[in-house]
């Protein structure tokens, strides 16, 4: 097995004894990036000399037996909306194609912190607004199992990375489902914390009610050591909660007393593909196997969860976008009259036709007259979404079903039917309208050998127990350890 396979557990057990050099695995997995990276599109800058000199710095203190992060050496890849000092980092957009930032987000500076190598910037739909990654200004990304399909969206540049092994580690966001339908489609482990358990510092803001920055690795104990690494308190965040932080990895094998599984009825309804819904329902026989309690459970107000979503998030983004207007920091328009004319010829160039379609919905649902009949309703019926958890959660530690009603879909199948492209996101938009934790891990493969991910859902603050249930599935099953043929 190459290195650039290995897990990241694997990985820091060789470094710490010794038998490779951060430099060494850092050249590695720029060696993929260079064979690999020209098909699959998972990364949008790469700068080979500031990675090294991350690496040579690490390899430094270890000769010196200074103290280490956690992460020492590890190449962690970051998604394209999270700054990054002196880097590009530009949403996948072009209102932002010569954007660096003067600072670092929060979670860069704990990867820092932790001694991990930043690997790079990967492509993502523009402004995390896809289900796809086809919205990227720069092209999609493609999915490593078959690279005809899309990844995912939007954090498909990220579970690219990872799933063809250019990286042992990626940060993604998920706004309603970005980090664990990605995961899903390219057969790797996905965790969306908590609303509030890790800072948005630093994250270009799409939907900031709605959004999270989560780990994306080849299996679950990487995942919490990621994940351990970026949680935590953040005053610059008023959003972020001040709660410690569990040493996830540590408990990861514990096992449980007594576990009840919830099965919400609506995630296995009509809609979902029977590949997808076999394998689910195989695992939830893996879980019976060990000692879990199987409970049906019905979540009403869901299938109220798109719409709300598209209200709420759309909302948001028009919100926040309002700042991309050409006058003080990303594109501007060299043909205008006036500051009018600027502001929209700007914003015409600069944004891409799924942001455009995403602002005027928002915008709409603001105006006079109409922020009543949908905004605030959608806010209401939010609050139902997470009373129905609350019920479920009551009586289930977990709740499980699809990550994804489908396996990944080719390239162009729905660019030109947008309802058909949210549905992607039916089973996972819930989780961020009630702010809980969600994980998905394979969980088997299609006739045609495209991967199918399983999603884990638990109450906020919630991700250590979340984390043990799904490393319970992983430890029996082996689709974790299954890589995609490599081509060059």
């Amino acid at each position: 097995m190459s290195r650039t396979q290995l897990t990241a557990s694997q990985l820091l057990d060789q470094l710490h004894r010794g038998e490779v050099t951060a430099e060494a695995v850092a050249d590695d997995f720029l060696r993929a990036i260079g064979d690999r990276n020209t098909l699959l599109q998972a990364f949008l800058h790469v700068d080979e000399d500031d990675i090294l000199q991350q690496a040579r710095q690490v390899d430094t203190r270890r000769r010196r037996s200074e103290p280490l992060g956690p992460l020492a050496g590890l190449p962690v890849a970051i998604k394209d909306v999270i700054c990054t000092k002196g880097q590009p980092t530009t949403a996948g957009s072009k209102i932002l194609a010569n954007f660096r930032p003067p600072y670092d987000a929060h979670v860069v500076e704990r990867l820092r912190a932790a001694d991990a190598i930043l690997l790079g910037k990967t492509n993502c739909d523009e402004f995390a607004m896809g289900s796809s990654n086809e919205n990227s200004a720069y092209g999609p990304a493609r999915n490593p199992w078959d690279p005809s399909r899309i990844p995912g969206g939007s954090s498909g540049g990220s579970a690219v990375a990872v799933a063809a092994c250019l990286a042992p580690l990626a940060l993604g966001t998920d706004t309603g489902g970005s980090v664990r339908q990605p995961a899903a489609l390219c057969g790797i482990v996905g965790l969306k914390p908590s609303y509030g358990r890790v800072s948005r510092y630093g994250v270009l803001a799409y939907g900031s009610s709605l959004d999270q920055v989560g780990p994306m690795s080849h299996d679950v104990r990487d995942c919490a050591l990621l994940l351990e690494a970026i949680a935590g308190h953040d005053p610059r965040d008023a959003t972020c909660v001040d709660h410690p932080v569990p040493r996830y990895a540590q408990r990861l094998d514990e096992p449980f007393a007594s576990l009840t599984i919830g099965l919400p009825r609506e995630f296995f309804a009509e809609g979902l593909s029977s590949e997808v819904e076999q394998a689910v329902r195989a695992a939830v026989e893996v879980y019976r196997g060990h000692g879990a309690t199987i409970r049906e459970v019905s979540l009403p107000h869901s299938k109220y969860a798109l719409a709300t979503y598209y209200l709420v998030a759309t909302a948001e983004a028009s919100s926040n976008l309002a700042r991309y207007d050409g006058a003080h920091f990303g594109h501007r328009s060299t043909d205008h009259r006036g500051l009018i004319d600027m502001y929209c010829k700007s914003r015409g160039q600069g944004f891409g036709a799924e942001v455009k379609r995403r602002v005027m919905l928002g915008t709409y649902a603001l105006s006079s007259g109409y922020r009543d009949a949908y905004y605030l309703k959608a806010l209401k019926v939010r609050r139902l979404i997470r009373d129905d958890f609350d019920r479920a959660f009551a009586e289930c530690d977990v709740l499980l079903g699809p990550t994804s009603p489908t396996v990944a879909f080719s390239l162009g199948e729905r660019v030109s039917d947008p309802l058909a492209m949210y549905l992607a996101d039916i089973y996972t938009i819930s989780g961020n309208l009630a702010g809980l934790c969600g994980i998905s891990i394979p969980c088997g493969f299609s006739a045609s050998g495209l991967p199918i991910g399983l999603q884990l859902l638990a109450a906020p603050l919630e991700e250590e127990k979340l984390l043990r249930v799904a490393r319970l599935y992983e430890r029996a099953t082996d689709w974790h350890l299954r890589r995609p043929s490599l081509p060059s």
